[in-house]
Formats: C-alpha cells, sequence, structure tokens
C-alpha cells in the first residue's frame, strides 16, 4: 500500500532533535523498513543542515522547508495573509505545504500525527483513507468540528484508553482502538550507568530523578516544593532532566528560572541537567534509584513512564489521564489533591522501605516487556490495513 504520513509539523523525523511523537514515527519506519510491509512517503518539518539522508526503498521523505531565508519568508507571507484555524499559523503553514504536494500525489492511506483538524482538508484533494493517530485529548465532543471529522475518517487509533474514552464523547460511530506507546527497550536494559560524580551526587546518595518537559502541567514545581520538605534527609537527591522544549540547549526560560529561585533554599540537593539528547536519557536514568512522574494534567500515556519501567526504576506517579494503564504492580500512584505533601510522604516511603523497593525495580523491568517498540509497530500495521 501506499501510505502517507503527515507529522505534527512542530519537530523532524527522524527525531534528530528528540520527541515522543517523533520517536514513535520512528519505530513504525524501522520496522516497515525491516519487514518490507509498505511504501510510505514521510511528511515533515526539515531536520538541521547536515542530517544524513534517511530515504530508504520503502521510506521517502518530503520535507517543508521553515528554516533557510526563503523558507522562513515563505512561511512570513504565509502567517501574514492566514488566520489560524485549528492550531498556529507556523504549523498550519507545514500543513499548508503539504497537503498541497498531497494533492498531487495518489495514497491508499494517509497517517494524521495528532492533528485531527486536518482530517477535512485532506480529504477534500485526496480519497485515501484518513487515519488520525492520537496521542493527545485533541478529539472530543468540545473540539471544533468534531462529528464532521469523524465523518471523514476512517479510524482513529488513540495512544491510551483514556484518551479512546475522550474520542468517543463525541458519539461517532468511527472505529476507535488503543496501541499503546512502545520504546527501544534494548537501549534501556543495556544502559551503561553515567558516573554519579560527575554531576555532584555521591555513591550513596538517593536519587530521585524527573525526565521530561519542564512545563507548569507536568509537577516539576510541585516536585521541588516536597523536596524543601525533605531538608532533613540531605543524601536524597534530585536530577531534573530536560527542557521546555525538545531540542533546546540554549539558556532557560522564565518558568524554569521560576524553578531555579524556587529551589535556592535547597541547591545542593537539585540538578538541573537541562536538554539532554535522548540517546544519553538510559544512562542518566540507570544511575537513579527512583522516577517521579508528577502530571497535574490529564497525561494521555507518558513515554518516560516506559522508559523509566525499562530502567527498573521505582516509579511515584499521579493518578492523571492513561498513566496507570502502563504502571501497574510498579508505581505508587498518588492524587493529584494535595500532591506536595503526597510526593514528600512516598519519597520517605521508597527511601526507608529497600523490600517495597527492590518489589518494584523487578515489577518495572518485568511489566517493561509489554512496551517493546516491535509490538507496538506491528499491532499499530494490523490496525491500519483493517480499513482496506
Amino acid at each position: 500500500m501506499k501510505i502517507a504520513v503527515l507529522t505534527s509539523g512542530i519537530l523532524p523525523v527522524p527525531a534528530v532533535l528528540g520527541g515522543a511523537v517523533e520517536n514513535l514515527i520512528d519505530y513504525y519506519l524501522e520496522y516497515n523498513n525491516q519487514h518490507h510491509l509498505h511504501d510510505i512517503t514521510v511528511y515533515s518539518i526539515a531536520p538541521p543542515k547536515g542530517t544524513p539522508n534517511s530515504d530508504t526503498s520503502h521510506t521517502h521523505y518530503h520535507y517543508i522547508d521553515t528554516t533557510s531565508w526563503w523558507g522562513r519568508l515563505k512561511r512570513h507571507i504565509y502567517v501574514q495573509t492566514h488566520k489560524s484555524v485549528y492550531y498556529n499559523p507556523y504549523i498550519e503553514y507545514f500543513f499548508y505545504e503539504a497537503i498541497k504536494d498531497i494533492a498531487k500525489k495518489e495514497y491508499d492511506i494517509i497517517i494524521l500525527e495528532n492533528r485531527p483538524g486536518y482530517a477535512v482538508t485532506v480529504s477534500k484533494v485526496s480519497k485515501a483513507k484518513i487515519i488520525i493517530h492520537l496521542h493527545n485529548d485533541l478529539l472530543n465532543k468540545e473540539s471544533k468540528n468534531a462529528k464532521e471529522i469523524c465523518e471523514v475518517s476512517h479510524k482513529v487509533i488513540t495512544v491510551s484508553d483514556y484518551i479512546k474514552g475522550r474520542v468517543e464523547t463525541i458519539g461517532s460511530n468511527i472505529p476507535i482502538t488503543t496501541v499503546h506507546n512502545g520504546i527501544d527497550l534494548e537501549r534501556f536494559y543495556q544502559a551503561t550507568p553515567i558516573d554519579r560524580k560527575t554531576l555532584g551526587f555521591k555513591n550513596d546518595d538517593f536519587i530521585v530523578v524527573y525526565s521530561g518537559r519542564i512545563n507548569p502541567e507536568k509537577g516539576v514545581k510541585e516536585l521541588i516544593q516536597a523536596f524543601t520538605q525533605l531538608k532533613d534527609y540531605p543524601n536524597i537527591k534530585l536530577l531534573i532532566i530536560g527542557g521546555s522544549f525538545f531540542g533546546n540547549t540554549k539558556g532557560t526560560d522564565t518558568f524554569i528560572s521560576s524553578l531555579q529561585e524556587e529551589s535556592k533554599a535547597i541547591t545542593d540537593s537539585i540538578v538541573f541537567t537541562g536538554y539532554v539528547p535522548y540517546k544519553q536519557i538510559p544512562s542518566y536514568l540507570a544511575m537513579c534509584d527512583v522516577a517521579v512522574i508528577p502530571s497535574l494534567w490529564e497525561d494521555p500515556f507518558p513515554t518516560t513512564i516506559l522508559e523509566a519501567m525499562a530502567s527498573g526504576l521505582p516509579i511515584i506517579a499521579t493518578n492523571s489521564g492513561g498513566i496507570t494503564e502502563a504502571c501497574q504492580g510498579c508505581a505508587i500512584i498518588v492524587e493529584k489533591l494535595n500532591i506536595v505533601n503526597q510526593l514528600t510522604k512516598s519519597i520517605l516511603h521508597l527511601y526507608r522501605n529497600n523490600e517495597d523497593r527492590n518489589k518494584m525495580q523487578i515489577n518495572s523491568k518485568k511489566y517493561s516487556d509489554s512496551f517493546k517498540k516491535e509490538s507496538y509497530s506491528e499491532q499499530f500495521y494490523t490496525e491500519i490495513v483493517q480499513i482496506c
């Protein structure tokens, strides 16, 4: 089959700048190349200069230039002359250019990665069957044109049952199925821990790690506040890995600056790494003792929880979105109400209870096996071919 993949228009594919959605696309493209399944064209923003050509006999990349002077000029003209319809004009410029090319081609299936709002536009220029791969809560009864989007689409694949339930609020007859995210387990199973001393930690420190984007809805501020209640435990440390945006290695934003200000009272207990390339994440996690996912929003199905599981870490996570679909048996689940005290209590529990911690470590590794990138990709393609 001839398949077009419309990426999100934010980060490039291949995922040279990171991004959970982009990594997941890479996994199913890799599987497609290995098994010679389909002829796939990927529409993506252009990667940084010097990125090797990733075209294969089964995968082709159509890049939308948004970084050269000509690409920036075209995008600027578009932004100045068009109103934002669904997302923001910069993303919409990407889709405008991508859909122009799709209109000239013949595809059997078009996959919209986390951009359901463009299903109607795509349906007007192509006879292909449309599949929406939904990573976030972007299609529900409150969404703009939700029923029309469902009418022109042929299937919705969601990353969690939580997101599936949100789509079901529309009351459409469109098939909806869940394919849980997967990760490259071997990358985490075989990781060599980085030397703790390079980050200023001691060998006997108890390291709690947060890894991911640093935004208010991720609960990092509340995690730092929990640590202010742990002053009497000087060897409990907090490692915060990430920046405000994938691939952002330049300085800090206002929110991160506010977190650093908040942590001044316990500066000896907290290390901010800034952005870390995805390939290095397994080695960072391998040196830690506990992972915390303190999401304040309804987190759909964070791959960070799978990465912590594959690293054999006990987990503390909030009862939000699709989180509990992954980590039963290897996590302490806390409610978002009174989260600061609950995080403090849970960290102390795992610090003091080796037996509980060891059980959760074993379960993390054991249950992570359900989220292989190969199983994810196989199930993803099975769902796709069912509509043909």
